[in-house]
């Protein structure tokens, strides 16, 4: 097409190529440096020249100029020796298309959420009745966001089971994943699972993902989702893995949200002071409360 319309850009092609051609010649009789250096420039002012043809034609100067996907990388998926975002985004979303949790979040998002599954009147104590409570909870969860990645928090989500805590996480889930942004999404049992095979190296079998690739990616993703902490079968090992994996995801300025039916009293217990301090000092405790809302769904039905 270029060619075509103009002519001289074909002639301009060729005398690049036959420069090149007697550059691979030159270096291979050991020519003298001048002589290298002399069809490089030869080649840069032909490559100017063939700019200035663009333009003097209506072309933009970078009409040539191949479109890329991500520009950083080149669709290389490497920038130097390091993997690309895109490339960490890709090996993410097959982790995340993995854990089967990509269709629940077709059902569970902030357009599906119920709010008259919480009931409008107080209980016992509370200062605000489930409604109010849930709603505020979601608004703070909506700003975080909103200002995702540039604002990490943290979350930790407790309340009885059936209160929608899984069901708000993957709320989260999904708002974060339309920005394009990467999220992990883990059951207490499959993050310890990971932590336990990297641990001691134990393999997957053929079918499953390096454990290498997963431990990576628990501490390198956008988000990290951990839902029912405390289902697992809890050691000191499984104490000292939670800590590692919330104290590297700080330190890396990554956003976690767990979700969990312990108190921090029974989270202490079970995970050490330091686990609950972490939670304390860095973490949004949202406390949801109200009736089972699976019971109510059965009921309804």
């Amino acid at each position: 097409e270029i060619c075509e319309a103009i002519p001289e850009f074909y002639e301009l092609d060729q005398q690049i190529a036959h420069n090149s051609i007697q550059k691979g010649k030159a270096l291979l009789m050991g020519s003298s440096p001048a002589i290298l250096e002399e069809l490089k420039r030869s080649n840069m002012e032909l490559s100017m020249r063939k700019i200035e043809l663009l333009v003097e034609y209506g072309y933009p100067k970078d009409y040539l100029e191949p479109i890329y996907e991500c520009p950083s990388c080149k669709d290389t998926g490497y920038i130097g020796q390091e993997k690309c975002h895109c490339l960490k985004k890709e090996i993410i979303k097959l982790l995340y298309s993995q854990s089967g949790i990509t269709k629940q979040l077709e059902e569970e998002n902030f357009s599906t959420f119920r709010y008259d599954y919480y009931s409008s009147n107080l209980i016992g104590d509370k200062p605000l009745s489930p409604r109010e409570n849930i709603s505020s909870i979601i608004e703070l969860c909506k700003n975080f966001i909103d200002h995702f990645p540039e604002k990490h928090d943290n979350f930790l989500l407790q309340g009885n089971a059936g209160v929608g805590k899984t069901f708000l996480s993957n709320c989260i889930a999904k708002a974060i994943l339309d920005k394009q942004c990467s999220v992990i999404y883990l059951t207490s049992f499959q993050l310890f699972d990971i932590l336990e095979k990297h641990r001691f190296q134990k393999k997957y079998e053929e079918d499953n993902a390096s454990p290498n690739i997963e431990f990576h990616y628990l501490f390198e993703c956008d988000l990290l989702i951990i839902d029912d902490l405390g289902t697992e079968m809890n050691n000191s090992f499984v104490s000292s893995q939670l800590f590692l994996c919330i104290n590297e995801r700080l330190l890396k300025k990554k956003s976690t949200i767990i979700s969990t039916n312990l108190s921090l009293a029974q989270l202490k217990e079970a995970y050490t002071e330091r686990v609950v301090s972490r939670f304390i000092e860095h973490y949004h405790i949202c406390n949801i409360y109200g009736e089972d809302i699976r019971l109510l769904k059965a009921f309804r039905n």
